[in-house]
C-alpha cells in the first residue's frame, strides 16, 4: 500500500461496501492471510446454474448480487429480533453494477415483497425445484438457497451476475462495530416496535446494533412498507461510504485487520471470490470506482392488482433500468419512475 496516492487507497476499501452492507478492502488481504481465509466460505454457482444463464456480455462492467441475510442460526440468534422459523430469507438485495473504467457504479434494490417467477433451479443439497410463478422474491433463498436467487434475478434482468456475495445479520453488526459506528441523520423521528429502533429527528452516532435495527426499520417509517426500509438501507450504505473515506484507518493495521475479520467471518461469496487473493484482484480491478458518486435505485413496483399488500415489477420501466445496466449505461429518469410510490424510486 506504500506509495499509493491516499484516494486509491480508500477506494481499496470503499469498493466492498455493500450496499451498505459489507467492506472488504483489497489491500486487506495480506493481513493475517491464514486467519481471514479460515473466514470465508464460498459456493460454485457456476457449477449449480451450468450453461442455463445469461450470455456473459463483454462490456468491461461487472454486475455483482449483494444478499443480506436474516438466518437466526449461529451467532446470529437473538439478533434483529423477529422468528423466521428456523429459516433464511434474503431479507436484502441489490444488485450492484460497476461500470467500465470505473465511474458512476449503480446500486438496485429489489424489494423482499415483489412478486416473481422462481425458475427451475436446484438447491445445495442438489433437490430440483420446479418453476414457481408469483412468489415471494424473499423466499426464493428459503426454498433454494443462493444458486436459486441468483438464477432468480438473471431470469429478471436478462444480467449475467459476475459475482455473489451474502452477509448475515453477525456480520453486518461485527462490521459496523469494527468501525466504531456509522452516523446518520433522520428528518423525522423513527420508532419501531419491531425493529426496536427509536430516533429522534436529528444526527445520531449508531454501533451495530442500532444500524441492524435501522436498516430493518419498515414500520416506523412512510407507509409502513418495503419500501420505505429500502431508503433507510440505500442512505446507510452512503453513510458507511462516508464513515470509512472518513477515518484513518489505512494507516492503522490493527484496525485494518479488524475490519477484514469481522467482514470475512460471515461472508458468503461465489467461488470466484472464494479467496482473499480473488477479493484483493478483484478490488484492484476497481481502483478508478469513486464511491461519492454511486448511484441507488429502487427497482420500479406496482402493488399487485390481487394482493395490494405484494409488488410486482412495473413495465415498462424495469426492462429500462435492467437494459441500461446491461449496455453498461446510465440509467434513464423513465426507469425511475415507480407507480407504487406515485413517481420516481
Amino acid at each position: 500500500m506504500a506509495g499509493l496516492p491516499r484516494g486509491r487507497k480508500i477506494r481499496r476499501i470503499v469498493c466492498w461496501t455493500l450496499a451498505g452492507l459489507l467492506v472488504v478492502g483489497g489491500g486487506l488481504g495480506f493481513l493475517a492471510y491464514r486467519q481471514l481465509s479460515g473466514n470465508l466460505s464460498s459456493v460454485d454457482i457456476n457449477a449449480a446454474l451450468g450453461m442455463d444463464r445469461p450470455a456473459d456480455t463483454d462490456n468491461g462492467g461487472q454486475d455483482i448480487l449483494v444478499i443480506g441475510s436474516d438466518s437466526r442460526s449461529g451467532d446470529n440468534k437473538g439478533l434483529a429480533g423477529g422468528d423466521t422459523g428456523g429459516t433464511a430469507r434474503s431479507d436484502t438485495a441489490m444488485v450492484v453494477h460497476l461500470p467500465a473504467g470505473g465511474g458512476r457504479a449503480t446500486a438496485v434494490s429489489i424489494p423482499r415483497d415483489t412478486l416473481v417467477t422462481r425458475p427451475g433451479c436446484a438447491t445445495a443439497g442438489g433437490e430440483k425445484l420446479p418453476e414457481a410463478r408469483r412468489v415471494m422474491f424473499n423466499s426464493v433463498y428459503t426454498a433454494g438457497g443462493p444458486a436459486c436467487v441468483v438464477k432468480t434475478v438473471e431470469n429478471m434482468t436478462g444480467i449475467r451476475m459476475d459475482h455473489f456475495v451474502e452477509i448475515d445479520f453477525a456480520g453486518f453488526k461485527g462490521l459496523v462495530d469494527a468501525l466504531g459506528g456509522v452516523t446518520v441523520t433522520t428528518d423525522k423521528p423513527i420508532d419501531d416496535k419491531d425493529s426496536g429502533l427509536r430516533l429522534a429527528a436529528g444526527t445520531h452516532r449508531l454501533d451495530g446494533t442500532q444500524s441492524l435495527a435501522f436498516v430493518r426499520t419498515r414500520h416506523g417509517i412512510g407507509d409502513g412498507s418495503d419500501l420505505g426500509r429500502i431508503g433507510l438501507q440505500q442512505q446507510f450504505m452512503l453513510a458507511a461510504l462516508s464513515e470509512i473515506k472518513q477515518q484513518g484507518t489505512l494507516s492503522n493495521p490493527a484496525k485494518l485487520y479488524e475490519i477484514a475479520d469481522a467482514a470475512t467471518k460471515s461472508l458468503t461469496t461465489d467461488s470466484g471470490l472464494g479467496s482473499l487473493t480473488d477479493l484483493a484482484s478483484f478490488a484492484r480491478s476497481l481502483d478508478g470506482l469513486d464511491p461519492r458518486s454511486m448511484e441507488t435505485v429502487t427497482l420500479p413496483v406496482a402493488y399487485d392488482r390481487s394482493d395490494p399488500n405484494r409488488v410486482v415489477a412495473a413495465q415498462p420501466q424495469a426492462d429500462e433500468l435492467w437494459s441500461a445496466l446491461k449496455a453498461d449505461g446510465t440509467v434513464p429518469a423513465s426507469a425511475r419512475k415507480s407507480p407504487a410510490r406515485g413517481g420516481g424510486s
